[in-house]
């Protein structure tokens, strides 16, 4: 039973007031966008979507093509309702298996003491997912990192480069960071990010937003997680898909914590020390220590992105783990400049940093693993391949 509703990753005593729709309130309830995959494993996925007005909602689903399960999200015996963004975790699925759903929300006009009053109820459409498969050998994913606010990028360079013949040549999506200059409100999150992924992929196959310095920025900045479901509701977190142990790291702001833009509410030093000790753990699991291959996830890279004060802490408290842990290869933005950068006496893996966002400098980085080896290729948006390792499996101890 799923007790994810819609949860901020600020601890409970400073939870936000959940944003509120900027429709118009005679607006006829509907689906604002959705439905989008998150967190999606071998046996469950979250389901996510936002109503226009507050609702009580549930997923309808099934394996093959009958929807005859429901599920709901609830919090302390209570079930989710009376709230507009859906997160619905769907667990006990079968591995590698084809399932069916749709989600329902009901609009929840009022409460008479105990007595709730509801109105219409809407429904989507039917769509599909599948469940990767416990012994995964193969799968293949995209990345893009530096956006900022132009969200034409998704669907130029996934129909351009996302696609073999026509069909897709991903399993899922990560944004590595940077989707946006700063986030000012809802529509921008929904408009920019959510719903592209949505026409396109999101319906059928998951996607990560990890964040970068820019997410950081804005007054909707705290809001974002509402948006996006995290393993234990935090920004860094490390998971399993197939052959590869992913390692998600939240690299912060690159200036100093009491810059006169932040007004004193960055307390960045202290977060990424506790994510040290969250990865001298990490890179000591047997999940970690047993995955054929090791992908480290981080927006700004320890190295090779300037001397501010953010990389430089990122290289202090994250080099030298990240090095312990031999890992076979990181993949960052965060300097507009596409580049490769080989194994050297600072880091003993290779570095992939993508370019963008401006024409001539975007890149869409490639990720195909299988069992034996791992390859990357980085695409320029003009179809010029700009980076590019193979990396084969290596003897685990």
């Amino acid at each position: 039973m799923s007790q994810i509703g819609a949860l901020s990753l600020l601890p409970a005593s400073a939870t936000l007031a959940e944003p509120v729709s900027s429709a118009s309130a005679d607006e006829q309830n509907h689906f604002v966008v959705g439905p989008y995959l998150q967190n999606m494993g071998t046996n469950e996925v979250t389901i996510m979507w936002i109503t226009h007005k507050n609702c009580f909602s549930w997923v309808e689903y099934g394996d093959g093509n009958y929807t005859s399960k429901r599920e709901f999200g609830y919090t302390n015996g209570l079930i989710e309702a009376n709230n507009r963004i859906n997160k619905i975790t769907l667990t006990g699925l079968k591995p590698g298996t084809n399932h069916k759903y749709k989600i329902v929300s009901t609009e929840v006009l009022g409460y008479k003491a105990s007595k709730v009053e509801f109105g219409e109820t809407i429904s989507s459409a039917l769509y599909g997912f599948k469940t990767p498969a416990e012994n995964e050998e193969e799968f293949k994913l995209v990345i893009f990192n530096d956006i900022h606010d132009r969200p034409q990028i998704i669907p130029q360079l996934l129909y351009r480069h996302g696609y073999t013949g026509n069909k897709r040549d991903y399993d899922f999506v990560v944004f590595n960071g940077d989707c946006f200059d700063y986030v000012t409100e809802e529509q921008q999150m929904v408009n920019h990010l959510i719903k592209p992924t949505v026409d396109i992929f999101a319906t059928e196959m998951p996607f990560i937003l990890t964040q970068g310095n820019h997410e950081c920025r804005g007054s909707f900045a705290r809001h974002i997680p509402a948006y996006y479901a995290y393993p234990d509701q935090k920004y860094y977190y490390a998971f399993t898909r197939g052959p590869v142990r992913f390692v998600i790291l939240d690299s912060g702001e690159d200036k100093t914590d009491d810059s006169v833009e932040y007004g004193g509410l960055s307390a960045f030093d202290r977060y990424r020390e506790t994510q040290k000790l969250w990865l001298e753990k990490e890179i000591e699991s047997p999940e970690f220590k047993k995955a054929p291959f090791r992908v480290v996830l981080i927006h700004i890279s320890p190295f090779h992105s300037g001397d501010w004060h953010g990389p430089m802490h990122c290289q202090k408290v994250f080099g030298p783990l990240l090095n312990k842990g031999k890992i076979d290869i990181q993949i960052s933005g965060h300097t507009h400049r596409y580049a490769t950068h080989d194994p050297d006496a600072t880091h003993n893996y290779p570095i992939v940093i993508g370019g963008g966002p401006l024409e001539g400098n975007r890149t869409l980085i490639k990720l195909h693993v299988t069992s034996k080896e791992l390859n990357l290729k980085m695409i320029r948006d003009d179809g010029e391949v700009v980076g590019k390792y193979t990396i084969p499996k290596k003897a685990r101890t």
